[in-house]
């Protein structure tokens, strides 16, 4: 990802709490020259200092037997707002786009194990904090666990490069930022609310 320099999120624990926060990714393999893409959604968790990243996808999607081809990518990617002129002082400007997003990098590990599919499927639900249907997974038949597990491809990825950028006006000047954070701080839009909330913590407010 092409990052400016006063755009990099050169923490590696900002980039982590990020992806944890907005944890559905894009994941993309390649087969032939072609990008494959599906949309799914990770579990994030550290193992000996690595990152992990952890999912599934259908058994039946062609992109499973991609996997292990090469290296694969996750994007990451949300809050973004237009930016409009208008809250700049100078009339000679341009309109932007303001947003965050983490690349992930890694190889896959398959889990091929049924067991550990069942307890990685349970993992899931845990992190996404569904405490309700957590009760009632643990009560469904384990046949029915089984067959579940039997449809899916489950892998980790451990993540070898991690690039972030958070586009947040930090080359404009202190004037124009608080126009942008004051203007969408008051939108009804969740997206542009959630981009000034970023804006105000990296202006230090």
């Amino acid at each position: 990802m092409y990052i400016p320099n006063n755009f990099r999120i050169s923490d590696q624990q900002e980039a982590i709490d990020f992806i944890k926060r907005y944890s559905f990714g894009t994941l993309i393999t390649t087969e032939n020259g072609l990008p494959i893409a599906t949309h799914v959604p990770f579990t994030i968790k550290q193992r000996d200092e690595q990152l992990i990243l952890n999912s599934h996808i259908s058994l039946a999607n062609p992109q499973s037997k991609t996997l292990l081809n090469e290296r694969v990518l996750v994007i990451f990617t949300e809050p973004h707002a237009y930016i409009s002129p208008i809250h700049y002082e100078k009339e000679l400007s341009v309109p932007t786009w303001n947003y965050l997003a983490v690349h992930a990098y890694g190889k896959v590990e398959l889990i091929e194990d049924e067991q550990a599919k069942l307890v990685m499927l349970e993992e899931m639900i845990r992190f996404y904090n569904d405490i309700v249907y957590l009760e009632q997974w643990t009560k469904l038949p384990l046949d029915f666990k089984a067959k579940m597990a039997k449809g899916i491809t489950a892998f980790n990825i451990v993540v070898d490069d991690l690039q972030g950028q958070k586009k947040l006006s930090q080359n404009k000047t202190p004037f124009e930022k608080e126009n942008i954070i004051n203007t969408l701080g008051k939108s009804t839009d969740t997206n542009e609310r959630e981009i000034a909330a970023y804006m105000a913590k990296e202006s230090g407010r």
